[in-house]
């Protein structure tokens, strides 16, 4: 697996550049493949992307060949503020020309949380027509304590090696999640992490540790088995890693491929 960071000074361009690149990923893949999967990132610090793919690449992503799914949700109506899918609803898919039988949302009304995490696998086997989902890119954010879509610090979820979806629970919360698992995820094309802020900064050394335990940091246990992880990180977040990654990167140049260190520009 292959870590590329980019580091950058201010975030407001962060997400400029990741907003591109992924506007560059999804009209390469739709033209070679004919379509582009993703799987979204909840909470948020993705709602800042999601605007920006939908002001700025508006024209530039084919977005009558985009299917979208979740990478977690929690168990709430879709209408409810705390909503994954009404956050990416609000922020982008509805001021995109996407088609409505093109987005899957987890469902999260009548039924429980278990028969929620059944039918979602059963969407996804339709899908990619009963073989294990590969998401042509997965959004993902980092937590302070190492969690990334509902992956927590033990949590029975990341010892999942069967099931595509599984019940979760936040350790600060009562109300159940659904997540995606580790199967799954790491069978991704493209994984891209948006994270920023002093407060995660040890929660991304831990992720970036090829000997961390993900039962301890959840996200050190997303590594593509075929594909890469690009981390889309500010300063505050990235001081500290070796390589003086806090020096910003000339986001006009393209990614850079590397095992372990960040960009140094």
């Amino acid at each position: 697996m292959i870590d590329t960071l980019r580091v950058f000074e201010d975030p407001a361009e962060m997400i400029r550049e990741a907003a591109a690149e992924v506007a560059r990923l999804a009209s390469r893949t739709a033209a070679r493949r004919g379509h582009f999967s993703v799987a979204l990132a909840g909470g948020n610090t993705p709602r800042p992307l999601y605007e920006a793919l939908a002001r700025d690449h508006l024209d530039a992503i084919p977005w009558d060949r985009v299917h979208v799914f979740w990478g977690d949700e929690r168990f709430v109506p879709h209408d409810d503020p705390r909503s994954n899918y009404r956050m990416a609803r609000e922020a982008l898919l509805s001021r995109v020309p996407i088609p409505s039988d093109q987005i899957h949302p987890m469902p999260t009304e009548g039924v429980t949380p278990e028969e929620a995490a059944r039918a979602y696998e059963a969407t996804l086997r339709r899908h990619f027509e009963g073989s294990r989902p590969r998401f042509d890119l997965a959004l993902l954010g980092l937590g302070s304590d190492g969690h990334t879509a509902s992956l927590f610090p033990g949590s029975p979820a990341l010892r999942e090696r069967r099931r595509w979806v599984a019940v979760a629970l936040a350790p600060d919360e009562p109300r159940q999640r659904l997540t995606l698992t580790f199967p799954v995820f790491n069978h991704a094309g493209h994984v891209h992490f948006i994270a920023g802020g002093a407060g995660k900064a040890e929660a991304l050394r831990c992720a970036l540790d090829p000997e961390a335990k993900p039962e301890r940091c959840p996200a050190a246990g997303i590594r593509p088995a075929r594909g890469k992880r690009v981390w889309w990180l500010d300063r505050a977040i990235a001081r500290g890693l070796p390589g003086r990654p806090h020096a910003p990167v000339n986001p006009r140049e393209p990614l850079r491929e590397h095992h372990g260190e960040a960009d140094q520009r």
